[in-house]
């Protein structure tokens, strides 16, 4: 038997603890960056903390929208509140676009006009503890954002992780810049790492631009659906117009189901029930809509698509 999963007040209670944690991360690591900068004096590490920046004003916003997303249902949003995942995402990697805009821009500066950096070993010490911060933390959002189809805390620790990975360019970057004196190079890590940041930035944009335009759910859950109804499939029973999308952790799946005309309104709701039910088993939490019609009514098939279409059908009263 599947593990049960955690409630809704506890899974909203992680996913504030863990936005919560993401902050005072993003806290400790930019006093930590800006430390190093002052130190060393280096574009690059300067830019790594102006991209921490950008993390706290995300996570903060990140936050914002843990809490909206787990608003109950009202009159005005019959659906929910959980699509403020996907724009707090958006958010974020917009956020991060333009860090990486930033970056490029002082880098550019630099690269024209080159400084020398000093105090090269303690700077980079002070930066290494920023990063690991940042690798703790990032990988546990990662983690607990999958688990909990949390688009808002996953794209935060994917954040974060490219912020590790900005840092560890940037003190390769300034080590070589003093190993081998060529000062330009210190600009020309900034500049990868900008391009770094942007692939991350449009990943983001990508994910929740999807979920607010109602993507179909992935492969391996549609799949799941279609092996349910493939046990009811037979017999006059059918199913068509097949529609699904997420918000945030809860699927929808609507779908009409078509029984022979004979059947009583007790069988064919008795059928849905048992549909909807294994539906449920397979994608919880689901919110599963069905449309019962007979067989042989040409009407049936006329709501296929999104738009109904003309059919030569009785009128009805």
């Amino acid at each position: 038997m599947p593990a049960t999963a955690p409630t809704t007040d506890a899974r909203n209670r992680l996913l504030r603890r863990l936005m919560a944690l993401s902050i005072a991360a993003a806290v400790l690591t930019i006093a930590l960056k800006v430390g190093a900068w002052a130190l060393t004096g280096s574009v690059g590490l300067l830019s790594d903390a102006g991209e921490s920046v950008v993390n706290l004003v995300a996570a903060v916003v990140g936050l914002v929208a843990v809490i909206w997303a787990a608003l109950p249902p009202d009159e005005e949003h019959a659906y929910g509140h959980e699509k403020a995942n996907y724009l707090s995402a958006a958010i974020e990697g917009a956020l991060i676009l333009v860090a990486a805009g930033t970056i490029a821009y002082l880098a550019i500066g630099r690269l024209v006009d080159p400084e020398p950096i000093e105090s090269v070993g303690l700077g980079l010490v002070v930066s290494s503890a920023a990063s690991l911060v940042n690798l703790v933390v990032g990988q546990l959002l990662v983690r607990v954002g999958r688990r909990e189809q949390s688009l808002i805390l996953e794209a935060d620790g994917k954040h974060l992780m490219t912020d590790v990975w900005t840092s560890v360019g940037v003190v390769v970057g300034v080590a070589l810049v003093a190993l081998t004196g060529w000062e330009r190079l210190d600009a020309i890590v900034a500049l990868v790492v900008a391009a770094n940041i942007v692939a991350s930035g449009v990943v983001i944009v990508r994910r929740s631009t999807d979920g607010l335009m109602d993507r179909a759910l992935e492969r391996d859950e549609l799949d799941r659906v279609e092996a349910v109804l493939a046990r009811y499939r037979g017999g006059g029973i059918d199913f068509h117009a097949l529609r699904t999308r997420r918000a945030g952790p809860r699927a929808f799946v609507s779908m009409h189901v078509t029984v022979p005309g004979e059947w009583s309104v007790q069988r064919g709701h008795d059928l849905v029930e048992r549909l909807e039910g294994e539906l449920r088993e397979e994608l919880t939490p689901v919110t599963v809509t069905t449309h019962l019609e007979p067989l042989e009514d040409p009407a049936s098939y006329a709501d296929a698509t999104l738009d109904r279409t003309d059919v030569d059908a009785p009128a009805r009263r």
